[in-house]
C-alpha cells in the first residue's frame, strides 16, 4: 500500500503546489495558484455533476442489487450458479470494447434505438446518445455487478429462518423483507453503496465515449489537463480534490462500521 499508493498520492498532492511550465509540465518552486484556479466556476458545475450522477447511480444499483441478491440467494444451487455467472460473464469482456458496444445501440441507426422507434416507445428523431441520460445508463450497466456480488455475499451469511418468524408475527412479504432483510444485510449494502460511488467519481471512459459536450465528468478535466493542456500540476490537483472525495466515503463506512462492533459487542 505504502509503495502502490500512499507514495503517488503523496507525489500528486505536492506536484498540485507546483507551477506549470509553458512548455508543458512541472516548474520549479512552489505556489497556491493552481488550487486557487480550481475555485473558477468552470469547474463547479463539473463537480456538481460528477457528485450526482455518482450518488444516483449507487442508488439505482443499490436498489436492483437487492432483490437480485435476495431471490439468487434463495434458489436452488444449480440456478445460483448459473444466474451467478451471468453476472460475471460481462467481466469477461474488455471495458471499452463494452462501452462502443452501447454507444453502438444507443446509436440513431443502433439496433436499440430502431427497435424502440418500431415499437412506438420513442420518437423517430430521439437522440438517445450524447446526454446524460446515456451516461447514467452505462454507469448502472458497469458498476450493478459489484453491487450484485458485494450484497450478495452478505446475504449468503442472513438467516432466512427469520423471514418466516416474520411472517408467523403478522408481517407481509414486503414488510418482511424491508424490516428484516434490508437490516439484516446493511454491511453488505453499505459496502455496495461505497464501491459504486467511488467507481462512478473517477469514470471519464463513459462521459467521453456516450455524453455530450455537457456531460463531462471530473475525470474528463483531468485528462484534458493532463494530455491536452499538458498542465501537470493543474491535473494533480484535480486528482487530489478527486481522491479526497474518494476517501471521504471510504472513512464514513469504516466509522460506521467501528460503531455498529461496538453496539454489538457486549
Amino acid at each position: 500500500m505504502m509503495a502502490f499508493f500512499a507514495i503517488p498520492a503523496g507525489l500528486v498532492i505536492l506536484m498540485a503546489f507546483r507551477p506549470s511550465d509553458l512548455r508543458g509540465g512541472v516548474g520549479e518552486g512552489w505556489s497556491l495558484e493552481t488550487l486557487k484556479a480550481l475555485a473558477e466556476a468552470e469547474y463547479l458545475p463539473v463537480v456538481w455533476r460528477t457528485v450526482w450522477m455518482s450518488a444516483l447511480t449507487m442508488v439505482i444499483c443499490v436498489s436492483l442489487a437487492l432483490p437480485m441478491a435476495f431471490h439468487t440467494v434463495r434458489v436452488a444451487e444449480t440456478w445460483r450458479r448459473w444466474l451467478l455467472l451471468l453476472i460475471v460473464v460481462p467481466f469477461l469482456t474488455n471495458f471499452i470494447i463494452r462501452i462502443f458496444a452501447w454507444k453502438t445501440l444507443l446509436h440513431p441507426e443502433g439496433a436499440l434505438t430502431q427497435f424502440l422507434i418500431r415499437c412506438g416507445l420513442v420518437a423517430k428523431d430521439v437522440m438517445l446518445l450524447n446526454n446524460a441520460g446515456a451516461v447514467l445508463l452505462v454507469l448502472v450497466y458497469t458498476q450493478l455487478p459489484f453491487a450484485i456480488l458485494t450484497i450478495f455475499a452478505a446475504a449468503e451469511k442472513f438467516e432466512f429462518h427469520l423471514l418466516d418468524a416474520a411472517r408467523d408475527l403478522g408481517a407481509s412479504p414486503w414488510q418482511a423483507f424491508v424490516r428484516v432483510f434490508v437490516p439484516g444485510v446493511r454491511r453488505g449494502i453499505l459496502s455496495a453503496c461505497v464501491m459504486v460511488f467511488v467507481c462512478s467519481l473517477g469514470q471519464y471512459v463513459i462521459p467521453q465515449f456516450v455524453g455530450g459536450p455537457t456531460d463531462e465528468m471530473l475525470g474528463n478535466k483531468i485528462t484534458q489537463r493532463a494530455f491536452g493542456d499538458r498542465n501537470l500540476p493543474h491535473a494533480s490537483a484535480l486528482a487530489a480534490c478527486l481522491m479526497l472525495a474518494v476517501l471521504v466515503p471510504i472513512l464514513i463506512k469504516a466509522i460506521v462500521s467501528r460503531l455498529s462492533e461496538k453496539e454489538v459487542a457486549p
